[in-house]
């Protein structure tokens, strides 16, 4: 599995991350701050930041008044695209950001396995999941089973590899409690979606 490197840092990092955080987080930015003065951190992110905010701090670390973020942890997903997609995602792009979302597979229920209401039984994380049971969710499953058939793939993979296909994305955020869930998360950074799969699960995803 090929690492990139974080936004312009020397950090290089795998294009699928396991666990809840990237990256250990302090409680506001000016600590952050202080952390890279005194040398125990050489690069920091944001995360759940305002975009007001994060235009503010990066426009000081571009004046060298600050450090400057590499990189930024959203919550973003086929089912969660509105917030990224119109507030973050050209900030990403102006100032080369690298992006990790967080929630990857929307709590579960982008791995196919909640499908009915009786579904969210099936585990802890079935309330979170049931709440996209609706018709843009199935709209979704259906688009993602479409083309999962199509390159003899699983639906989790699919929906990570729809994440990797956009711009700045770096490594999606996940868990795994299983060697299965493992592969099927690890083969997400092999897949390569066409133009065509890619149309099909924006589409569905409106």
């Amino acid at each position: 599995m090929e690492k990139i490197n974080i936004g312009k840092s020397d950090l290089k990092v795998a294009p699928v991350n396991l666990g809840g955080n990237v990256f250990g987080w302090t409680l506001n930015e000016q600590q952050s701050f202080e952390l890279i003065k005194e040398g125990t951190v050489r690069y920091i992110a944001a995360s759940n930041i305002s975009q007001e905010r994060l235009l503010r701090s990066l426009v000081l670390g571009e004046s060298g008044s600050y450090p400057l973020y590499q990189a930024l942890q959203p919550h973003y997903n086929l089912m969660e695209r509105n917030g990224y997609e119109s507030a973050y995602a050209p900030i990403a792009q102006q100032y080369g950001l690298s992006v990790f979302p967080y929630y990857a597979l929307a709590s579960g229920f982008l791995t196919g396995k909640y499908r009915s209401a009786a579904d969210s039984t099936k585990s802890v994380r079935g309330e979170g999941a049931g709440k996209y049971l609706n018709e843009k969710g199935l709209q979704v499953l259906q688009a993602l089973d479409q083309v999962a058939r199509k390159h003899s793939s699983q639906v989790a993979t699919v929906a990570l590899a729809w994440l990797l296909a956009q711009p700045n994305i770096a490594a999606p955020v996940v868990s795994a409690t299983s060697i299965n869930q493992l592969e099927t998360l690890f083969a997400a950074p092999e897949l390569k979606l066409d133009a065509g799969d890619v149309e099909k699960l924006n589409n569905a995803s409106l």
